[in-house]
């Protein structure tokens, strides 16, 4: 499709044959958050945890073996979290010497951010807590690692920003794949413009037991369950209204060697999550959107799958790509993108390529799983310096909203045109509805 009949397919004037854009945020780590750095590059760095599920015990490990940092405290509304996340980091600590460890756990994360000593926190709760807990984070002033995605929804994603930079605070996103070598190196291919014009790129997301048909989240169909006794399941909610009922999918008990019995499957249903669409999207249409230069921009159009001839979701962009949310390798995830110079397809630990000028062979202990590490370093580094690191708060935020109107426009079962210099739908009040949901009594959420 011609850039001209491309734009008039949205209905916007060709005259200037131009939609102004974004410019792309993919901060270096030249970018000062603020004049004055907070501590120097020496200096220890003190984390609180946030959140103590499943993928907390991993980041607790990774960081916990840091050079120069320190964990101290962490806070859940689940009580056997809490003993987990005491016993992980007070065996480590014995086991590097130390004879007298102390470490603290709250049931409120606020004690975390009240503590003067605490420099970072890493935030790994469920994604309706994310804005609410982050943004207290920054007006504390405290620096934040938060996991992927960014927030629930849109708004939420748009606050959050408004405060990370209102505050000075520093703020990486966990979409880890910008660390891994795979990634890094097909994407400098396409912003280089060595793969010639980008004409096509697909993502897969995968999909489940409860997405089977798309990526997209089903309503609820887990029955209430009684409230297990150490767990403050009004807590637990947060904004969310108190008509979401307990089930012990959505905060897994643990088995007898500490490890969650499964990982929550509040992700599945959209009183509570995104699906596969926020879940791994987040991951992958982050590489996509990385891969294009659209980093704090987007797509302009979304056209669900079904709807005409399109048998797959769709995303338009203002310079003529088209991306699918399809299969590309089987049940794998990952993204592959059509230049004129050849493709590329990249998964997690894989790399493939049409054309042999492409071909690269993976950096071992920086493919994977393997180099997660290296993007947890790299939020330290950014700490110690006041910079902004890999993926800042920005970016997060518009990979996010890649995979949150890909949802909407799921759910509408239409077409919707979406700005992304003004991030709204345009002349569509059902679908910028959809961009937020009303708050319980007694949670705010607007940055003044």
């Amino acid at each position: 499709m011609k850039r001209r009949e491309f734009l008039m397919t949205l209905g916007l004037s060709t005259a200037g044959m131009m939609i102004p854009t974004v410019p792309s945020i993919a901060f270096t780590n030249e970018r000062k958050a603020n004049a004055v750095p907070k501590k120097s590059p020496n200096n220890q760095v003190n984390l609180g945890f946030i959140g103590l599920g499943q993928q907390a015990a991993y980041l607790v490990s990774s960081f916990l073996r840091l050079p120069g940092v320190r964990v101290v405290c962490g806070a859940d509304v689940y009580d056997i979290k809490r003993t987990r996340f005491i016993n992980q980091v007070t065996a480590y600590y014995k086991e590097q010497g130390e004879k007298k460890v102390k470490v603290d756990c709250y049931e409120d994360y606020q004690n975390v951010l009240s503590r003067k000593d605490v420099d970072a926190v890493v935030i790994a709760t469920p994604d309706h807590q994310h804005a609410i807990i982050g943004i207290a984070a920054a007006k504390a002033g405290k620096d934040i690692y938060m996991e992927k995605p960014l927030t629930l929804t849109i708004y939420e994603g748009q606050q959050l920003v408004k405060a990370v930079r209102k505050y000075g605070v520093i703020l990486q996103v966990g979409s880890m794949q910008r660390s891994f070598d795979e990634f890094a190196y097909g994407t400098s291919l396409c912003r280089e413009g060595l793969l010639g014009k980008i004409e096509k790129i697909k993502v897969y997301v995968g999909r489940n037991e409860y997405n089977k048909d798309s990526g997209c989240p089903v309503p609820r169909s887990l029955p209430a369950e009684e409230c297990p006794a150490g767990l403050n399941w009004d807590k637990w909610l947060g904004p969310l209204p108190t008509s979401v009922k307990y089930h012990p999918d959505f905060n897994p008990k643990l088995d007898e060697r500490g490890r969650d019995l499964c990982w929550g499957k509040w992700r599945w249903f959209k009183e509570t999550g995104g699906g596969l669409m926020t879940d791994w999207g987040a991951h992958m249409f982050d590489i996509a959107q990385w891969a294009i230069g659209k980093d704090g921009s987007g797509p302009v159009k979304v056209i669900p799958a079904g709807y005409r001839q399109y048998d797959s979701l769709t995303y338009l962009y203002d310079n003529g790509i088209i991306m699918t949310e399809e299969p590309i390798n089987g049940p794998e995830a990952g993204v592959q993108i059509y230049g004129e110079e050849g493709t590329l397809a990249i998964f997690r630990g894989k790399y493939i390529t049409d054309n042999p000028k492409f071909a690269h062979e993976l950096i071992q202990g920086k493919s994977g799983y393997a180099c997660t590490a290296w993007h947890h370093q790299n939020f330290i580094d950014a700490v110690r310096e006041h910079i902004d690191p890999l993926v800042p708060v920005e970016t997060g935020h518009t990979s996010n909203i890649v995979c949150c109107i890909g949802n909407i426009a799921t759910e509408l079962k239409r077409p919707v045109i979406w700005n992304p210099i003004v991030q709204k739908f345009m002349n569509d009040t059902e679908a910028q509805k959809m961009t937020s949901y009303q708050y319980r009594e007694g949670y705010d959420l607007e940055i003044k």
